[in-house]
């Protein structure tokens, strides 16, 4: 997940304000930059940190002459992140008419790339959360996006989200989150109710007609390029995979909640373009409405349990506050469903929470 580039109004700091640990890189870096400085106009004296992120990359942004304004450099150091996904996915989403950065320079050996700016405004920063009304027009760029982007998809390009790494990702909420985030032993009735439950997860997923999925389509991805465009970061995770995971992805997020009325609103919204799109979508809404909140519900654990290994392994203990969000997504579609109220008791005795009152149905 990228975190946002800072307010237009933000300082901006000098190149020496960058810090490396290894000095080779930093020394590797200068080189290349000013390898590269004449053929695209940059100016190396301007470059300054845009952003980082979960992983280990990191976003630099610097100026240019001329019409082209600003750059951004991505410092993706190759021995922690691979690339190559990032580069071929831009040009993916390049051929499917999505605006993605473009790819202007790739060094390899180093892993530093140099790419267009798409602009420091996400979707996220300009959503007002007591104003759905006014996000609706956001909401309909995203889903413009999300279906040009899945009607390119095609089978053998992207790496398949199989049963392999769903299960993967779900074992991040018991080792992380459960176990070494609230110290509670996974064993006993708790594991068995939780592998009855991922089973059960699991087979919903794979049922679902596969297409392209970027798998963080979410507000604070999506730059606000004009009125009638956005542009799409952070999709070098890409998979061919569920046809529900970008819109559960894009309504049920990690920094923003909204009311269930917006929710189904936005959520029939893609359905209906996706139809008349001829997308693989169920014919009947509730069918399909159940769909994603079950692959909604695979992303959360998993999303519980990366933020959990975030702040634990990797000292990154921001992400962990927005967890709460997390956890009551999972209890309140746990509690739609029967057959979940094994994965509702689980929350509820490691959260000592009170079980959700109220009517549970196998379908919406």
């Amino acid at each position: 997940m990228t975190a946002p580039p800072p307010p237009a109004s933000a300082p901006t700091p000098s190149a020496t304000a960058i810090l490396w640990a290894d000095p080779e890189r930093a020394a590797a870096f200068q080189d290349w930059l000013s390898g590269i400085s004449a053929a695209h106009g940059l100016l190396p004296d301007t470059v300054r940190l845009a952003s980082a992120d979960a992983s280990f990359r990191r976003y630099f942004r610097l100026d240019a002459t001329g019409s082209a304004g600003t750059r951004i450099v991505m410092d993706a150091p190759p021995d922690k992140e691979n690339s190559e996904p990032f580069v071929q996915v831009a040009r993916l989403m390049a051929e499917a008419g999505v605006t993605a950065p473009q790819v202007l320079e790739w060094d390899r050996v180093h892993g530093f790339l140099l790419l267009d700016d798409l602009g420091r405004e996400t979707m996220l920063d300009v959503i007002d959360p007591a104003r759905p009304d006014a996000s609706r027009p956001l909401y309909d760029h995203a889903i413009d996006a999300l279906i040009r982007w899945q009607l390119a998809s095609r089978p053998g390009v992207l790496p398949p989200y199989d049963r392999a790494l769903l299960e993967r990702e779900l074992a991040l909420f018991p080792e992380w989150y459960i176990g070494r985030h609230r110290g509670v032993a996974v064993e006993g009735k708790l594991k068995e109710r939780l592998e009855r439950s991922f089973r059960l997860i699991v087979e919903s997923n794979l049922a679902s007609p596969s297409v392209f999925v970027h798998r963080d389509f979410m507000p604070r991805n999506l730059m606000v390029r004009n009125e009638a465009e956005l542009g799409v970061l952070d999709f070098q995770d890409a998979v061919y995979g569920p046809i529900t995971y970008d819109i559960a992805s894009l309504m049920r997020d990690a920094f923003l909640s909204w009311d269930e009325e917006f929710v189904l609103d936005v959520t029939i919204r893609y359905w209906e373009a996706a139809r008349k799109a001829k997308l693989p979508v169920d014919s009947d809404f509730g069918a399909f409405y159940r769909s994603v909140e079950w692959m909604g519900l695979q992303r959360h654990l998993k999303v519980a349990g990366i933020f959990a290994r975030l702040t634990l392994r990797d000292g990154k203990p921001r992400y962990l506050a927005d967890t709460p969000r997390f956890i009551a997504y999972i209890r309140s579609t746990a509690s739609r469903y029967m057959e979940l109220t094994p994965l509702l008791r689980v929350i509820d005795e490691i959260e000592g929470t009170s079980a959700l009152t109220g009517f549970a149905y196998g379908r919406v």
